[in-house]
């Protein structure tokens, strides 16, 4: 009767968000409270699912922390959750017999540049040689070679914006499965791709990159690996390892091999067409004026899922500044403004600033008379996951023709989650600002006029080379005019497994 030992720790940072994180953001779950993922679509819930319907099989849950992404983890933050989840581990792993860790692939501490890897040498030194480890990441990871000679197989998110999150840890689960089970280990399979890559193109469902996942899922389903992930890394975790990679979990290297230069250097061949396309801001407020219909303004560069801080006020200054007629629901990340609100009580009018208040080199306060319409405590679920979605104390200001959500916390606005708890619905207006890249298309594309990418500044903008890279590898495209490139793939085989 095998037991399985499950752990967690997920959170996406931006290096060049100028707030740092700590503990207390994160979301920390332990033991019989895991359970609480059977049915969500989260990666523990879709493991549960397999794993669960397995006969034979205990389950040994340890903890889950996950943070919403935000800036990098403070060394202090770092230190207290991994403890926290080792001492987890160490209490329970003496009972395991494989272990499944579920995780982002980018987080960032301060003084430790790759805590998955740091994470998952200390689980395997726990944990000894033969017990099989199984990961599952986001193709945003930053998949690192520590990472990879402490595992036995991994699986890779296949869509963006994320859907699969249930599947992907069913997909780990049936991996880990089939390796208690295997004669030999597997090898895990690594073609690096010097590129970061933005856009429209990355959508899975109808974008090039979506193409080549479906070729990933095609290896798969033919069972010519075991698993395979084609990772485009998040170019705002600057990284020693930052990059695009082809992943294969293959009992087969040599063919491993060949099948990951191939999808290398086709993903190669597509890099241009996979960078964003911005528009001017003065340009779309021109553009917006003469649409019928609601539009969007998406706002990228200040992406809270990407880990900007969410306090940018461009956008605002500029629809002011142009004076747009229209209804505008819009976002930003300010705590100040919502306890001044909080302060005040619904029906007030206030005088307050706007943002610029945590990125203040990109951004200053936007000063305003608003009137507050609504006060909530910013607690509600995401549409998607339908996990926890804390904003902390959240105001509806309205001033004009505008109305702002002002949040105390940087929620995942990948969604309309905080708009509907704040008893807005988005097909009320003309133009809505989304923090986000991407989001579903049921939620926004598919009934808006048209959806602008904004050019402004902020942490995670597309503009990729106006970021000022550090510490990852270079020449990187398409920060550098990098032309030259074949694919050479690593098989890596635990040298340690009995």
């Amino acid at each position: 009767m095998p037991a399985i030992l499950i752990v967690e720790c997920m959170q996406e940072i931006s290096s060049f968000n100028p707030v740092p994180s700590d503990y207390e953001l994160f979301h920390i779950e332990e033991g019989e409270d895991l359970f609480q993922h059977r049915g969500r679509n989260t990666a523990i819930g879709g493991a549960l699912s397999v794993l669960e319907a397995t006969p034979g099989v205990t389950l040994i849950p340890t903890v889950a922390a996950r943070a919403d992404s935000a800036g990098i983890l403070s060394a202090e933050g770092w230190a207290r959750l991994s403890a926290q989840i080792l001492d987890r581990v160490r209490a329970g792993v003496g009972g395991a017999d494989a272990i499944y860790v579920s995780l982002h692939g980018a987080m960032g501490a301060v003084g430790e540049p790759d805590p998955e890897g740091w994470l998952l040498a200390q689980i395997r030194a726990l944990a000894g040689p033969d017990r099989p480890i199984i990961i599952s990441l986001d193709l945003h990871g930053i998949l690192t070679e520590r990472m990879i000679a402490q595992v036995d197989g991994i699986a890779v998110y296949h869509t963006y914006p994320h859907v699969d999150f249930a599947d992907t840890g069913a997909r780990a689960a049936r991996l880990l499965l089939d390796r208690l089970t295997a004669r030999r280990p597997a090898s895990i399979v690594r073609a690096v791709i010097p590129a970061l890559v933005r856009g429209d193109e990355l959508i899975t469902a109808t974008g090039c990159y979506g193409d080549l996942i479906r070729e990933c899922r095609r290896l798969e389903a033919d069972g010519m690996v075991l698993a395979a992930g084609l990772m485009i890394g998040n170019p705002f975790t600057d990284a020693p390892e930052l990059c695009s990679q082809v992943v294969l979990t293959t009992d087969d290297p040599l063919r491993g091999r060949a099948e990951a230069e191939r999808l290398a250097a086709a993903f190669w061949a597509l890099r241009h067409r996979m960078q964003g396309r911005l528009i001017g801001l003065s340009d779309a407020v021109a553009e917006a004026r003469t649409l019928t219909g609601p539009v969007v303004f998406t706002d990228a560069a200040d992406a809270t899922s990407s880990g900007a801080s969410g306090d940018s006020n461009a956008i605002l200054r500029g629809l002011l500044a142009a004076d747009y007629p229209g209804r505008v629901l819009a976002q930003i990340v300010d705590p100040q403004a919502a306890e001044a609100a909080h302060r005040a009580g619904v029906g007030a009018e206030i005088p307050v600033t706007l943002g610029g208040r945590m990125d203040p080199a990109r951004f200053t306060p936007l000063e305003v008379t608003a009137r507050v319409r609504l006060l909530s405590d910013g607690l509600t679920r995401l549409e998607t996951m339908k996990t926890p979605l804390n904003a902390g104390r959240c105001a509806v200001l309205e001033f004009g023709t505008v109305t702002v959500v002002a949040m105390s916390l940087p929620a995942m606005l990948f969604d309309r989650a905080i708009y509907y708890a704040n008893g807005l619905d988005p097909a009320d207006f003309d133009l809505i600002v989304v923090k986000s890249p991407h989001t579903e298309h049921h939620m926004y594309d598919a009934w808006v006029t048209r959806n602008f990418n904004i050019d402004t500044p902020g942490s995670t903008s597309a503009d990729l080379a106006s970021l000022g890279h550090r510490i990852c590898a270079r020449p990187m495209f398409p920060l550098d005019p990098l032309t030259d490139f074949t694919p050479r793939a690593t098989a890596h085989l635990r040298a340690d497994r009995s």
